[in-house]
Parts: C-alpha cells; structure tokens; sequence
C-alpha cells in the first residue's frame, strides 16, 4: 500500500513520462490520483508536468476545494473534468488528460478513433469517441466527457487533447500511450492508402479474447448498445455508442460520398 508521498512521486515520475513522449508542451496536461471518496492527489495548474517534484503536488476535495497546496501552487484548473469521472466511475483511480500529438490531430480533426486496424488497440481500447468542445475551466468539458465515460476508459477531446481514466496510475498512463500509438498508426497507415480493417467477426473475436482475460474497465465488448442488440459495434458507428440518440457518420465514409459527387461532376 503506498503512502502519499509515494503516490507523489509516482505522480510525479508519470508526468515526466508524459513530458519526455511529447505528449504535452510546456505546462499543459493534468494528472490525479483518488485517495480516498473525499481525497484526491492533483498536479498544479501552471506547471510544467515535466520538472514537478512532490511537494508540488495539491490534495482536494471531490469537489475541488483545495485541502493542501505548498507555496502558491494552485489545483488544476480542469480538476472538474477529473472529479465528474471519478464521480461517475467509482472504478476509476486515477486520470490522465494530456495533449498527444497524433491523438489530438485527430480530435482536432473531428474524427474518432474507432477503426479496428490493430489487435492491441481493439483488445484494450475498443473504441475511443470524441467528446463535444468545452471552454477550459468550465463545466462544459465535463458534461461533454459524461456522454461517453460509462461507455469507454479512453475519449478525445473536440479541438483539446485525450482524457484516460483507469484503476491505477500507471494504467491510466498506459492507456493514454495505447491511444496515441494507435492514432499514429491510423494516420501513417492512411498516409500509404488507407489501413486494412478487420471484419466485424474478426473484431468479435478479440471481443471474446478481452472478455475471456476478464479485463476491468469499460468496453464495447461488454457495454456497447448496438453490440448488445446484435448490430454492428461501435467500431462501426463512428464512435456514437456514448449516446443512443446521436447519429455519427465516419470520415471515411464522408470521402468516400465526396469522392462519387465530385466523378459525377467529372473533375
């Protein structure tokens, strides 16, 4: 069982990882660690998450108030995207929101990450939609990321970055590596002509791979709405799973209606 100040430096060691892959610049990013249901550890707003050291580190409330800070470091300014997670996920322990480059182009981009091109990301990912643009700070992001935190353990935020959110600290950080390598392959894959997707049986089979490991978290393996009434999963609905009314129409097939618009107009 780690103390606090271990969990700290923990904290600590994964922002550097995070710094060190590109995945944030300059002060961008938050980490936070649940203690307990009325404790959480968060890195400081302001802060480079890769020269952090403990005593940065701030303690608050699941509401957010400030319980312990050194000096004037503040909580994270987006702790409330953290706290409406851990509110809504009691599995979940810690979060991680970063800026991955890859990843983040493709939230930028508008485009969810859900073709299942490779067996790793299909197993531990499943599918990772994109949350709707918040204003930073407000309870905008929160509300958006509510839409899909029952559904998935991973989510891209519109014109923002990716939010991973696990049962631990090194898990959560894992997922937010899975989902950059994974929109880095979709992207160089689609620079050589466009990557080769599995079949919807080959998908249900690393489905039923996920389900026999007996793997924790949220999936659409086990949780997806269309799955469950036996139509195509989420990996084919361009990411709406997070909402039975929204309707999601993929990039690809976008291209694909532009590119039969513009033979018909002969160019």
């Amino acid at each position: 069982m780690q103390n606090e100040y271990e969990i700290k430096k923990e904290i600590c060691d994964i922002g550097k990882r995070i710094y060190n892959r590109n995945m944030v610049a300059a002060n961008d990013g938050n980490i936070s660690v649940k203690l307990n249901d009325n404790e959480f550890l968060c890195t400081p707003t302001g802060v480079s998450k890769g020269f952090m050291t403990p005593e940065y580190i701030c303690k608050v409330d699941a509401q957010g108030n400030v319980l312990q800070a050194n000096g004037n470091f503040k909580p994270s300014s987006e702790i409330k995207m953290h706290m409406r997670v851990y509110q809504e996920r009691p599995d979940v322990r810690s979060v991680v929101h970063a800026h991955p480059v890859y990843a983040t182009s493709f939230a930028i981009a508008g485009i969810p990450l859900t073709q299942p091109i490779m067996p790793e990301a299909v197993i531990a990912l499943g599918c990772v939609p994109i949350a709707k643009y918040g204003r930073p700070s407000t309870m905008e992001i929160p509300d958006a990321v509510s839409e899909y935190v029952q559904y998935f353990d991973a989510v891209l935020l519109e014109n923002h970055g990716a939010l991973t959110y696990s049962d631990s600290l090194l898990s959560a950080y894992l997922k937010m590596e899975s989902v950059e390598f994974y929109a880095q392959l979709l992207y160089q894959s689609r620079m050589l002509g466009g990557p080769k997707e599995f079949t919807p049986q080959q998908v249900e089979d690393l489905y039923e791979i996920r389900r026999q490991f007996g793997m924790k978290g949220r999936h659409p393996a086990n949780l997806c709405p269309n799955a469950k009434e036996g139509k195509p999963s989420c990996h084919t609905c361009g990411g709406g799973c997070g909402s039975r009314e929204k309707t999601s129409v993929s990039a690809d097939m976008v291209a694909e209606i532009t590119r039969k618009v513009l033979e018909q107009l002969g160019k």
